[in-house]
């Protein structure tokens, strides 16, 4: 393990803050959280400029620690983050970069990183979430076409999406893990039916999406037909491992915001708000050391990371909400004002422990896949 930064990688640094510091002030005013159209339009245009500046190619063409340096720079530097790009930058298209062929490469990677396509989830279904074996979304064969109809939920960004990582069972038959499939799904084809689903914040980000007789081109088929299952472990590395990267950085940004807060309003005067706010800051000091490290295994790994990235899922997750509940006793009643984000912040928080695999399913991997216990019945 090597948690220190090359001279080429210190150089990326200062380079990249240059930028930053010249691009951000630019910037248009950020739309409203509830708008998703126009966060798709913010989100994307913000893409572009990435790409144009030659830094788009960090998420999948650069090392893990220059991805690492890239999220944690343009985290400090408030930059936006990938929003309604997430699916596509940090999840389908490292899985494509990884599993695709090179036709399937040329044609998805890039519109994402120029900022042109959005992509969503759809792996959840209302009977299978967290147990993602128990799908029962059907892809039948039909010549050159997958034939797909079923139901997902939780289909994260489906509202503004062009494409659709999406997970189906094309053999009943198989054992559940075998008969599966990751497909690519056109969001615009024939039979896709997407309700928005508002959350506790208001937004609706979150989708449930109906497919009727859906025909997929088995050309988009990442990975052998029935290996789906093995494609998604790969996904859902990315997932755990790297995407909350940048969430981190903000989550220490924020302790700062509460420590300047508590002292401004008479709070800090608290010893045990005080030693509250001390352990949270080690803790994220902690998980960001352990991000270094799960990158530093995907760097000697090939790229993709290992089950060091539920190990952090599984406590970030609830760290996170330890935040935002200290956040309420510091701020008291102005947690409350949607218009400082805080109360958006703490509700969101609370799906973090369900969101890219539940904490029982981390437990279970950490579990099994590092202390090397039996399989739970």
């Amino acid at each position: 393990m090597d948690l220190s930064y090359t001279p080429e990688e210190e150089e990326f640094r200062a380079r990249l803050r240059a930028w930053l510091a010249k691009a951000l002030p630019d910037l248009p005013p950020k739309p409203p959280a509830t708008d998703w159209p126009a966060r798709r339009a913010y989100d994307l245009g913000w893409q572009g400029r990435l790409h144009d500046a030659g830094y788009a190619d960090v998420h999948w063409d650069a090392s893990p620690t220059v991805r690492l340096i890239f999220l944690e720079e343009t985290e400090r530097a408030g930059a936006p983050y990938v929003g309604a790009n997430f699916v596509g930058l940090l999840h389908a298209g490292p899985t494509i970069a990884a599993e695709g062929t090179a036709a399937q490469r040329a044609r998805w990677l890039p519109p994402i990183l120029r900022g042109e396509e959005v992509w969503c989830q759809g792996f959840s279904e209302p009977g299978a979430g967290s147990d993602l074996a128990a799908l029962r979304t059907r892809a039948r064969r039909d010549g050159d076409d997958y034939v797909v109809s079923g139901a997902k939920i939780w289909t994260s960004h489906a509202e503004v999406a062009d494409w659709c990582e999406l997970l189906v069972r094309t053999d009943p038959e198989a054992p559940r893990h075998r008969g599966i499939s990751w497909l690519a799904m056109p969001m615009d084809a024939l039979g896709v039916t997407v309700r928005p689903l508002r959350t506790l914040a208001g937004s609706t980000e979150f989708a449930e999406v109906f497919l009727d007789e859906v025909r997929v081109p088995v050309a988009n088929r990442v990975g052998a037909e029935h290996d789906g299952w093995r494609v998604t472990m790969v996904t859902l590395s990315f997932e755990r491992g790297t995407a909350f990267v940048g969430e981190v950085v903000a989550c220490l940004r924020v302790l700062g915001e509460l420590a300047r807060e508590a002292r401004a309003n008479g709070r800090w005067d608290d010893p045990a708000l005080r030693r509250r706010l001390g352990l949270l800051h080690a803790e994220f000091r902690a998980l960001w050391r352990l991000t270094q490290w799960n990158v530093s295994e995907a760097q000697a790994g090939g790229g993709v990371p290992g089950v060091g990235g539920s190990v952090f899922k599984l406590r970030y997750s609830h760290a996170r909400q330890e935040l935002y509940d200290t956040a309420a006793d510091v701020l008291g009643a102005a947690s409350l004002d949607l218009g400082r984000g805080w109360t958006a912040d703490r509700l969101s928080s609370l799906s973090y422990t369900i969101a890219a695999g539940t904490s029982q399913i981390q437990r279970n991997i950490v579990a099994e896949r590092i202390l090397g216990l039996p399989k739970g019945r």
